[in-house]
């Protein structure tokens, strides 16, 4: 083993081809670089001789694999191999989904990457997909090596025609590799010294092309991130731990935690069996007490509040697929990005290309998925909103890996897009906001229109009919040529309100939201119809308080819950029931019903025709105490 090791260190990942030659590549990189454990070559060989079979390169790379399994020798933090200049990592990638694993969760970043190819078979397809996987998850620095040159001849020309069609290859994706290297890995050709087998190459050695790489500047200029990793009690104390990807920390610093938008300011930076500090940048894991004691758990992301993170439930992404199940729409999948965990799904794919070929795949619309080895261009909506940054602005945080059951199954970037951002002041609130009234007054609207604005709030279980009801109110008070819109749940979530889940405090605040909304309608001399399960008594009583006394209409849509699921055309009570939708109304959630509502319509005995009619005797009952006619 070499001693007065470097200091400097570098991540590597190392992929190719199955048999193409890694193991034998990697073992004899360990003997050349005077990296093995002293007599570990030589016990190798021995057990080879007595079993009677040549001694193979790739042995000494599966038993070094066999110890670190069996955590005997080499962990997965082991420095594996060294030059003269630099210590160097290689991380553990045995196949595509590890590696991606291991890049995207961030639980090894490499640097840079040797790419192998054989001589003999020549470029493949997952040679392909391993140069549109590197380049995917933005590792620029590759080193291409042809293997196995001795089963050509030490051909030129065949090195020459490899290197053309994967140079070209790799340049349609706009990546251009640092070199490539004719070597044979069993004989030690080009790796440590220059092969005297090809004297017609006269370019490095994989060692000096290595050494040629550069250390990435950690990203310390970049805005602060720092994925919460757990959370730790001592005492009185809550540690709240992690590690900051990019961007300074500092005692004194007001954090913003997203999603959640809670703030509070830095009272420590806590360190184990390291020297005391009040400052952390990138790439240090530690901990932070907070002056305010307020609730952040796991996946959270502090930054600072002058640059936070998108907060969102939808963003544009290109993702790599491995799964050996479609990635399908209409399914919900696991989505994990730093140390945030959630459920999402396919809300549009805009693009399907053949990681090997780079080809367009057209499906028809019956068939909406992604295959294994497709790279897709698409849109994702998650259950709740989630923290992330452009993966061209902020590596870390703009990466994120998709597990299907308990795979992880495919992985990608985030594209940019024109995503709405909050103002660098935008958890400050002004006390200077006052109401601004026209000189257009609600009656002046209501003899304009023929009619005041009201509020029709149609509130009961999915299924009870207030959709139904709601669309067919709508065009009889259009007929009639009455001013009239209706608000529904699922429409409002497309927009307004696309970054809220169904927990009981995402519901209140869709409530909330709908309620703010209709009271401007209702002041603009609409009828407005909001139709919302809106299962608290309490957010209808908050809408009913916005609003202007005797505008807001409370409808009950009653219907059991057994005629609900008898008419649920979306299969929702059903997948409630088997627990495949969480905080479902009725089943798993509570609804409470309307105390004194101004309607009730029994929906399992009526019609729709019935309940628009007694809606409609209603609101010329509250027009004639108006005097006004509808």
């Amino acid at each position: 083993m070499q001693t007065n090791a470097p200091t400097e260190q570098l991540k590597i990942v190392i992929v190719g081809h199955v048999d193409h030659g890694k193991s034998t590549f990697v073992g004899r990189l360990f003997h050349d670089t005077g990296s093995l454990a002293e007599g570990k070559l030589e016990q190798l060989q021995l057990i080879a001789e007595r079993r009677g079979v040549p001694f193979e390169w790739a042995n000494l790379m599966d038993a070094l694999q066999s110890e670190r399994d069996q955590n005997i020798t080499i962990d997965t933090a082991q420095i594996w191999f060294q030059t003269k200049k630099r210590q160097y990592v290689i991380i553990d990638a045995p196949g595509h989904k590890e590696f991606l694993k291991n890049m995207v969760t961030g639980a090894a970043n490499a640097e840079a990457a040797l790419l192998l190819i054989d001589a003999n078979e020549g470029v493949q397809e997952q040679s392909r997909r391993h140069g549109y996987l590197l380049n995917l998850l933005g590792i620029r620095q590759i080193a291409v090596l042809v293997n196995k040159m001795d089963l050509q001849d030490y051909s030129q020309a065949r090195f020459d025609a490899i290197e053309k069609e994967y140079r070209q290859f790799l340049g349609s994706l706009g990546v251009t590799p640092k070199c490539f290297i004719p070597i044979a890995a069993k004989h030690g050709d080009n790796i440590a010294s220059i092969s005297a087998n090809m004297p017609w190459w006269t370019g490095p050695t994989v060692l000096a092309s290595l050494d040629e790489f550069k250390l990435a500047n950690r990203p310390v200029n970049q805005p602060l991130r720092f994925p919460i990793q757990d959370v730790y009690r001592f005492d009185e104390r809550r540690i709240l731990a992690g590690r900051i990807e990019s961007g300074t920390l500092k005692v004194g610093d007001r954090l913003l935690f997203s999603p959640g938008n809670k703030t509070s300011v830095v009272k420590t930076v806590e360190r184990w069996n390291a020297p005391s500090s009040d400052v952390a940048t990138a790439g240090e894991s530690i901990g932070v007490t907070l002056t305010e004691q307020i609730f952040v758990e796991r996946g959270a992301i502090a930054s600072l509040e002058v640059n936070p993170p998108n907060d969102l439930v939808r963003f544009k992404a290109r993702l790599f697929w491995l799964g050996r199940q479609p990635f399908r729409r209409g399914r919900l999948y696991k989505l994990k990005l730093a140390t945030q965990e959630v459920e999402c799904e396919i809300e549009a794919i805009e693009r399907i290309i053949d990681s090997s070929t780079l080809g367009t795949i057209t499906r028809t619309e019956d068939e909406v998925y992604v295959g294994r080895n497709e790279v897709a261009e698409l849109t994702l909506r998650t259950k709740r909103p989630v923290a992330f940054d452009v993966h061209a602005d902020i590596i870390a945080t703009g990466r994120f890996v998709i597990v299907d059951g308990f795979e992880v199954s495919g992985g990608g970037i985030i594209a940019q897009d024109d995503y709405p951002r909050r103002s660098v002041d935008g958890s400050i609130r002004s006390e200077h906001i006052y109401w601004s009234h026209g000189k257009v007054t609600a009656e002046h609207r209501a003899r304009r229109n023929g009619h005041p604005g009201y509020v029709l709030w149609l509130t009961g279980l999915s299924g009870s009919g207030k959709s139904t009801i709601a669309t067919e109110l709508e065009r009889e008070l259009f007929n009639m040529g009455k001013n009239a819109y209706v608000l529904d749940g699922d429409n409002v979530r497309h927009g307004l309100n696309s970054d809220l889940a169904f927990s009981p405090k995402d519901r209140k605040e869709n409530i909330r939201r709908v309620g703010e909304l209709s009271k401007l309608f209702q002041d603009a001399g609409v009828i407005t119809i909001a139709a919302f399960i809106s299962p608290y008594r309490s957010d209808r009583d908050l809408v009913r308080q916005m609003v202007a006394e005797g505008r807001f209409i409370e409808v009950y849509i009653n219907a059991p819950l057994e005629v609900c699921e008898q008419r649920d055309v979306k299969g929702l009570y059903s997948k409630a029931r088997a627990q495949e939708i969480k905080e479902f109304t009725g089943i798993s959630a509570p609804y409470e019903t309307p105390l004194q509502p101004e309607l009730e319509l029994d929906t399992d005995q009526m019609t729709v025709a019935e309940s628009v009619a007694r809606i409609l005797e209603y609101l010329h009952i509250c027009a004639e105490e108006d005097e006004i006619s509808i």
